[in-house]
């Protein structure tokens, strides 16, 4: 069948990409027209370019598509709430309302877990209410899975909401490959005690999840967590980091109140300056508080259990990190910071 799909060039599209066609289906990718596609086109994968926040572009992209897996999103980078808010909703409904006008058939939509908030210390489940905190990211992401779930209700298009764990793995720069850098470098610090669970899962289990939203009968209409339940500490991870790149244990630890409290002057002081801080909330709750997400309903209805050990994984992203992987030529960061297609001036 053919597949749309948006955020192809990412991390976790290009492992879905890759996933699909080794079971015979036709990818069209939507793509910005900054974005190098390269990569994608020697993959034999079809290109539209086009931008989810400007809906007169998004027919051609969804055009006889039996399933669009929507990935493409706003992260990581220092952007107002207003272009966050553009893409991760906004372009989330008009990608929606282009695949109903379309007859497509399944809709897989990206949220997070993020929408939970931070820092709940029990295992989360899809039954709990969203409060994202304060982050433009949380915020947006938040906003974008309760429209979905309003949009569905008088929709035909069978619609699947994952809500994915931090994810990681080889060609991972905002994450692993940040944490490699600053542990290599000397500068890994341990927030708090360390013993909190970070919601970290390695990439081919989240594409094990997706895959499970794209053809599993009992997926559409769902709602699902999809990540490692069984996470590692924050002072684990680090260690784990030092140990694969050669380098000692960091030792360094600053307690996590003043950093959390702290990350928020940084914010109001970046807003003024129009500089990016130095520590963000996000940050400081991502690494300093305790995230744990069940995957009960997941496992119970499609069948899903997380495949790669953590341990593993940051083994096989220390292998990318250690052959120079950071060095690579960029291909997706322009994508962050282009200009948004449905912005009105």
């Amino acid at each position: 069948m053919k597949i749309l799909m948006t955020g192809a060039t990412g991390l976790l599209g290009g492992h879905l990409v890759q996933s699909l066609q080794q079971r015979g289906e036709q990818i069209r990718a939507l793509v910005l027209p900054v974005e190098n596609v390269s990569k994608l086109e020697a993959q034999g994968v079809e290109v539209v370019r086009g931008d989810v926040t400007d809906a007169s572009t998004l027919t051609p992209a969804v055009k006889d598509v039996e399933v669009i897996i929507h990935l493409a999103g706003m992260m990581g980078v220092n952007r107002p709430l207003a272009d966050y808010r553009l893409v991760n909703v906004m372009g989330t409904e008009n990608l929606y309302r282009v695949a109903q006008a379309e007859g497509v058939r399944r809709f897989v939509h990206t949220s997070s877990h993020t929408v939970y908030g931070l820092g709940h210390g029990r295992f989360m489940t899809e039954e709990d209410p969203l409060k994202p905190d304060p982050d433009p990211y949380g915020i947006t992401k938040a906003e974008g899975d309760r429209l979905l779930q309003r949009l569905q209700q008088d929709s035909k298009v069978e619609t699947v909401i994952l809500r994915p764990g931090t994810f990681f793995g080889p060609g991972d720069r905002l994450h692993y490959g940040r944490m490699a850098q600053r542990v290599k470098a000397g500068k890994g610090v341990i927030i708090g005690r360390g013993n909190n669970a970070l919601p970290f899962c390695y990439v081919t289990d989240i594409v094990q999840g997706f895959l499970l939203a794209t053809y599993h009968k009992n997926a559409p209409g769902n709602i699902y967590n999809i990540t490692n339940d069984h996470p590692m500490t924050q002072l684990e991870i680090f260690n784990a980091i030092a140990d694969d790149v050669d380098v000692p244990h960091p030792t360094r630890r600053l307690p996590y109140l003043p950093i959390y409290y702290g990350s928020m002057g940084a914010e109001i002081i970046a807003k003024i300056t129009g500089t990016k801080p130095i520590v963000t909330r996000l940050g400081a709750l991502m690494f300093g508080s305790d995230n744990k997400h069940s995957v009960e309903k997941a496992r119970r209805e499609l069948g899903y259990e997380p495949a790669v050990p953590l341990r593993d994984g940051l083994k096989l992203a220390a292998a990318w990190f250690n052959s120079g992987g950071m060095d690579q030529p960029l291909v997706t960061q322009a994508s962050q910071y282009a200009p948004l297609g449905g912005a009105r001036n």
